[in-house]
């Protein structure tokens, strides 16, 4: 039986619990995209989705990467992604 790294889990739990988050990881989960796309399709100003996206990025949730002049973000986590999935079929 593997441990269990609660630790880990609350973790996550913590930093995706934020609104804004949610719907940029959710975001994220149709399609990788740079900044720009998120904080147009979110109505959210550039430095918030940035600063977002660090956090993300700083837990291991999303990764990027660099695609000419434009970064591209992804989900890199996929516990995070089936936590999401989870959550929206119990919000239907």
């Amino acid at each position: 039986m593997r441990k269990r790294d609660y630790e880990r889990e609350a973790d996550i739990l913590k930093t995706i619990g934020h609104p804004t988050r949610l719907k940029i990881i959710e975001w994220l989960l149709e399609s990788e995209c740079n900044v720009k796309n998120i904080w147009t399709a979110l109505g959210l100003p550039q430095a918030t989705v940035s600063q977002h996206l660090s956090l993300l990025k700083n837990k291991n949730i999303v990764s990027c990467q660099r695609r000419g002049v434009t970064m591209c973000y992804k989900i890199s986590d996929e516990n995070v992604r089936k936590i999401v999935e989870v959550l929206k079929l119990t919000s239907s």
